[in-house]
């Protein structure tokens, strides 16, 4: 597909975005059938929470390392140009699993846990379990990132999905293995299933992406390549740098969450089922999620197809948030969070009431993630941090008030929080994304 052609039409995008929409889907799967699984084994209260806590920790620590896919997407398209991006992705993931190595030492882990989070002992034991096994992540997710971002870039986002089912099937053959043969905690059937998981893709990947390596290795030009400058070390850093820390700060909600939830009324219950709150939620936003790369990759020159995938976005948004409404507003809740996820009766009422508040969250991260992809396709990352920084004050601001002051329960809170956070940093990139597409047509 030429995407840099005015003749891209709603086939070729919904052709090109199915595949990665699927691996996204798939990746929601396997978080909601982790939460399965833990919610049926012994102290599921206690296992979800510490599951949820260790999540967290990984999320902000692979923050670093989350938007290779989208710099190799942008900047891969020769021999050159890959070389130096894998060169520069191998350092980056080497230093992120040092830092993961460095949280597990017992008075930084105690830190966090205990004195910032103030999560019960047995809890924090059950976090460090989970958090020991997740080293070694990291790793795999940056080298597998990287292969992806080359199989997109090449029109190749089948193989993507691929991947991401034999990762999916690997978490769930370990996982039921484990629950069924082992005598591990939830907490670490879950780690260990994500751990081999994350492995299987990150190989496969790279096996499947043979065909393009070879053919950039050997400086044959792929047929509609646009052609690029040399690229150097500082360029990619200079590139790289805005979306690291906006990867950075957004993965840093999660943790902002924890920490507030852990503090609020009814911490316990909210930490055990925001893990499976967010499993359902992701299955919905995995639309925005997807679209991102979708964007990068077909905006084409001078954002000649922005409108067609602007109007795609649109649609997407809207049918997310709608079948999303019809889970949170009706008996479907009840029966997603106790038949599906295995929720306590207690637990699925306390979950029902964050679940509704959150279900304009669809339609808020499509429209972001076609702001970000138009940004980037431009060269122009920077807005990106402040708008991320931006949502995250809100989310903390938000959760300090009513956790302090409301004595909010922390799962409502959390929900209230994201939404305003959300809205705040899609208002803050609107002017930077209308400049360049103004800049664009003059």
């Amino acid at each position: 597909m030429d995407s840099g052609t005015s003749n891209l039409t709603y086939k070729q995008i919904f052709l090109f975005w199915l595949p990665l929409e699927s691996t996204w889907l798939m990746m929601a799967m396997e978080g909601a059938l982790m939460s399965a699984i833990i919610a049926r084994m012994a102290a599921p209260k206690f296992n979800l929470a510490a599951f949820g806590v260790a999540f967290s920790f990984l999320l902000i620590l692979e923050a670093p390392i989350m938007m290779i896919i989208s710099a190799t997407t942008a900047l891969v398209i020769d021999k050159d140009s890959f070389l130096k991006m894998r060169r520069f992705t191998f350092i980056l993931t080497i230093i992120v699993t040092l830092m993961m190595g460095i949280t597990v030492l017992p008075p930084v882990f105690s830190f966090f846990c205990q004195k910032l989070i103030g999560l019960p002992d047995h809890v924090t034991r059950l976090t460090y379990t989970a958090v020991l096994i997740f080293i070694p992540v990291p790793w795999a997710i940056g080298y597998r990132r990287f292969y992806q971002g080359v199989l997109i870039r090449h029109n190749q986002t089948r193989f993507v999905a691929f991947g991401t089912a034999i990762r999916l099937s690997g978490l769930t053959f370990c996982g039921l293995a484990l629950y069924r043969f082992s005598l591990l905690d939830g907490v670490a059937v879950g780690a260990f299933s994500l751990l081999s998981a994350v492995i299987l893709e990150a190989f496969s990947s790279r096996i499947m992406a043979q065909g393009i390596i070879r053919r950039l290795l050997s400086e044959i030009e792929l047929k509609g390549a646009p052609k690029q400058e040399t690229l150097t070390y500082p360029a990619i850093v200079k590139f790289y740098l805005p979306l690291a820390m906006t990867s950075l700060l957004a993965l840093g909600v999660q943790p902002a969450v924890t920490f507030f939830v852990g503090k609020s009324r009814l911490a316990i219950e909210s930490l055990a089922v925001l893990p499976v709150i967010s499993g359902l939620l992701f299955l919905f936003m995995s639309c925005g999620m997807s679209y991102h790369e979708v964007g990068i990759a077909l905006l084409g020159n001078q954002n000649r197809n922005y409108k067609k995938l602007g109007s795609f976005a649109l649609g997407l948004g809207v049918i997310t948030v709608l079948l999303l409404v019809c889970i949170g507003f009706t008996p479907l809740s009840h029966f997603w969070f106790r038949r599906v996820s295995g929720l306590s009766v207690e637990l699925t009422q306390f979950a029902v009431s964050p679940i509704k508040i959150l279900t304009i969250m669809p339609g808020l991260w499509m429209l972001l993630s076609f702001q970000r992809s138009v940004l980037v396709s431009n060269r122009n990352t920077g807005p990106m941090t402040y708008a991320t920084g931006l949502e995250l004050l809100i989310v903390l601001a938000t959760l300090f008030v009513a956790v302090s002051y409301l004595n909010a329960v922390g799962a409502i809170a959390a929900a209230v929080a994201l939404i305003l956070g959300r809205i705040g940093g899609i208002l803050c990139l609107v002017r930077p994304f209308l400049r360049v597409l103004k800049r664009t047509e003059a």
